[in-house]
């Protein structure tokens, strides 16, 4: 299973990644895949074993997230 985080812009992607790279999860910044659409193309892919976490921390960290996807790999 493959998890996204989809952003309406690339200063919130770009602030999504480092969050979670800074807390240790494992986090990319990649274009939004074709099913999925997102004003600024971005979209960053993250382990989903950890989604509870990252939610929770995209949160308090007052990030905008788009939308979360899961997509079979």
């Amino acid at each position: 299973m493959k998890c996204l985080a989809t952003f309406d812009t690339t200063h919130m992607a770009l602030m999504f990644e480092n969050i979670c790279r800074t807390a240790g999860y494992a986090s990319r910044v990649i274009p939004v895949p074709r099913e999925v659409s997102a004003s600024c193309g971005l979209a960053c892919s993250y382990p989903c074993g950890d989604e509870d976490a990252i939610r929770k921390l995209a949160g308090d960290r007052n990030i905008d997230v788009a939308g979360y996807y899961k997509f079979p790999e």
